[in-house]
């Protein structure tokens, strides 16, 4: 008569298996390996610099951590391994451009806004009128003003015309006429997608001469047209993507209960997506705040501040950038230069311009990083909240 074995089979760590596997700090050991050969090879050759050690010893690194895991650990735990180190090399030269960036950018233009004339941060309290040279003076708050009323009056045109656009989309061009519009209207969304920004602003550079005698008419309110025009297809786009997500047991149980169909959409679809509504619309904000062709032809470039949108031309951090690093470094024919508007003395030094470029960039990179926090404030707050 067979017998059944009853014995249990022990856990794959009770013999041993584990003991194999390396602690995490080998990687360090490795890399440091690495980055040593890659040093002495590179200078034998006399190529050594930071950039070329760095990406020969992560090629080091992939060859030595590989091999020393194989021979220590195996095949599976090897080729684990060296595909995490893949992933993390990817992440770093993805993000070693954008950190070199801003670093660049807060190093030059952080100076710029704390040592600015005549008083620390008044960069941001004052404008370029009068300013001439390169006067150690001047600051960008009329350029800033510029940027936030023209982003405004343009989030104001392109967020109801595009969120109402992916409502239609969604809800209703489901059957018939409407199905055939709702293919019209995602085909043209899709071309205005691809539109370059240079066409936006000639578009609103026509679109205001055309009802205009005056051609060389320039005011805010046309940088905020032709910036719409780039603006409404992404909010289109990344509406219908989180109105389509909203499950439609939703909407069913809505529908069930007797509320119409449009209360249904206003309380319940778009209550329920007002999170990815809203970082829709940040990301449609942060794509056409930092434009410069359209507002170089639709706005023009002023020294002095302008808050009225329907009269005069307006500067904005765009257009002043490109206005002040194409100044470049300006020439100062003496240590001193005076101001002939309130004949205040000021230093000229020759790398102003670019100076003010840079603190502009900043300020311009402070601007959307504050709007990213208020976008997530909104929905965080308006969000519904999920039952504990």
């Amino acid at each position: 008569m067979m017998s059944i074995s009853t014995e249990t089979v022990a856990p794959a760590s009770m013999h041993g298996t584990d003991e194999r596997k390396l602690p995490w700090w080998h990687l360090l050991i490795t890399a440091a390996a690495a980055v040593v050969v890659a040093l002495i090879v590179l200078a034998i050759f006399g190529a050594a610099s930071i950039p070329s050690v760095i990406l020969l010893g992560f090629i080091l690194h992939l060859v030595f951590g590989y091999t020393y895991s194989r021979i220590r650990e195996g095949r599976r735990w090897a080729m684990d391994r060296m595909t995490t180190l893949v992933v993390i090399g990817a992440f770093a030269l993805a993000m070693f451009p954008l950190l070199s960036l801003l670093w660049e950018v807060v190093s030059r233009g952080g100076a710029r806004v704390i040592k600015a004339a005549p008083t620390p941060f008044s960069f941001w309290t004052t404008d370029m009128s009068g300013v001439i040279g390169g006067a150690d003076a001047g600051g960008i708050v009329h350029a800033a003003a510029g940027t936030l009323l023209i982003t405004l009056w343009a989030s104001i045109i392109s967020i109801p015309v595009g969120l109402f656009t992916a409502i239609f989309l969604v809800e209703y061009a489901d059957t018939g006429w409407k199905a055939w519009l709702g293919k019209g209207v995602t085909f043209l969304v899709d071309v205005m997608t691809g539109i370059p920004s240079i066409v936006a602003g000639l578009f609103g550079l026509a679109l205001f001469i055309a009802f205009m005698p005056d051609e060389s008419v320039r005011m805010g309110i046309m940088g905020s047209v032709a910036l719409s025009l780039l603006m409404i297809p992404t909010v289109v786009r990344n509406s219908e993507e989180m109105l389509r997500l909203v499950p439609m047991d939703l909407r069913e149980a809505s529908y069930a209960l007797g509320v119409p169909k449009w209360l249904t959409i206003v309380r319940v679809v778009l209550r329920t997506a007002i999170s990815g509504l809203t970082s829709g619309i940040t990301l449609a904000i942060a794509r056409v705040i930092g434009e410069t062709a359209p507002l170089l032809l639709t706005v023009g470039m002023v020294t002095s501040l302008n808050l009225n949108m329907f009269d005069g031309r307006m500067s904005t951090l765009p257009t002043f950038i490109n206005q002040q690093y194409r100044a470049g470094s300006a020439t100062c024919r003496n240590e001193t230069v005076t101001n002939p508007i309130n004949q205040e003395v000021y230093a000229c030094s020759i790398e102003t311009n670019i100076d003010r470029a840079w603190a502009a960039a900043l300020t311009l990179i402070i601007i959307v990083m504050v709007l990213n926090v208020i976008a997530r404030l909104i929905s965080y707050y308006f969000s519904p909240k999920l039952s504990r």
